[in-house]
């Protein structure tokens, strides 16, 4: 790969296919993209995160927008899961009506995965669907902003009131990378080594050689991470667009990342939670002789470099507290009849799904 380009990749759908765009600077030229698939006067929606209007990053939209698309609402979010709600989602609802948007109206989430999910989701049902773009502005959102699958939570889990609805187009500035915590970072970064572990070697050899430049935001090798790590999400929905099958492999690490997050244990990053669900996934696939020696190690060496936690902390694997994970992870959409379903790794690249994981193995691995 080059360096300093923009990189482009197609996502096959079967409302349209669409395209991702990634690379630095690309905000204050929004318009450019925009119109390349949004007719010019088309009412939008602006849905953000509150917590980029110190940064400016919304101000920048509206100005490179404004010429254009004279018509725009906003609404900025409160930060944080809380958010991916139905009450926000009615919120979002009132302020579209109030602000006469009609189906011709396309929204923008800019922000993070509860900002797209949210923004998405209302998308998906405002008026029985309207049009949106994505323009994801954390490091985790690269897994979310892919897809179509849009969402919001409901007090007994995570994600299971939703749509699938693709976007018209994902905007990604890798620019806007530069503002983030070095935890949201770490964070981010566990998605990506989940695409590598699923199925891209390639992709896990980049993270494992380049790890620190990375963490430290080198604009040009999170341009290739990103392009690479979105190439797996995007060859994956485009073969299986509705998680009838092969879709399900994105899923490793988040039947037990999950689960600590439902159990709302606080201490967790979205990120943080996947990189001990991954953990504990190839824990099991190792107790069921699934896996090649060494990949638990592996995977764990690259998570600690990345600032990512590999177990539960021991406060949290008491009988008690297993059990109530176990049963969260019931709950999961993946479960069939409360069955324990589980992505597990192989090997570097490969997992193998299995429908009915034994609970005393899931309880081992967790205790690990």
């Amino acid at each position: 790969m080059q360096n300093g380009m923009i990189r482009k990749l197609k996502v096959q759908s079967q409302t349209g296919d669409y395209e991702v765009i990634i690379g630095s600077g690309l905000l204050t030229h929004i318009d450019e993209y925009l119109s390349s698939v949004i007719e010019h006067n088309a009412p939008l929606f602006l849905v953000y995160d509150e917590a980029l209007d110190p940064l400016g990053y919304p101000e920048q939209v509206k100005t490179s927008l404004k010429n254009q698309y004279p018509v725009m609402a906003s609404f900025a979010i409160p930060s944080g899961e809380h958010s991916k709600s139905l009450e926000m989602a009615g919120q979002l609802y009132q302020v579209a009506i109030k602000a006469g948007l009609d189906r011709k109206a396309v929204f923008l989430a800019l922000g993070g995965g509860v900002t797209g999910d949210l923004a998405g989701f209302v998308a998906a049902t405002y008026m029985r669907g309207v049009r949106f773009i994505q323009i994801p502005t954390t490091l985790l959102a690269h897994d979310s902003s892919i897809g179509g699958k849009v969402a919001v939570n409901l007090p007994e889990g995570k994600n299971l009131v939703g749509a699938f609805h693709s976007p018209e187009l994902v905007i990604y500035d890798v620019k806007l990378l530069e503002s983030l915590p070095d935890r949201e970072m770490a964070s981010g970064m566990a998605e990506a080594i989940k695409h590598g572990m699923i199925m891209s070697p390639e992709l896990f050899y980049y993270i494992e050689e380049s790890a620190e430049d990375l963490l430290q935001k080198d604009q040009n090798k999170l341009t290739d991470l990103l392009y690479m790590s979105c190439q797996v999400k995007a060859n994956v929905v485009s073969q299986d667009e509705k998680e009838t099958g092969l879709r399900a492999i994105l899923n490793f690490g988040h039947t037990v990342g999950h689960a600590i997050e439902a159990m709302e244990y606080g201490t967790y990053t979205h990120g943080e939670a996947v990189a001990i669900g991954m953990m504990v996934e190839t824990e099991i696939s190792h107790l069921l002789g699934l896996s090649e020696p060494g990949i638990k190690e592996r995977l764990g060496q690259l998570l600690t470099r990345c600032h990512l936690p590999t177990s539960l902390p021991d406060a949290l694997k008491t009988s008690e507290e297993q059990e109530a994970l176990v049963d969260q992870m019931r709950r999961d959409k993946k479960a069939e009849l409360r069955s324990l379903a589980f992505v597990m790794p192989s090997g570097v690249g490969e997992v193998k799904m299995m429908r009915d994981v034994p609970e005393d193995i899931v309880i081992k691995a967790l205790m690990s």
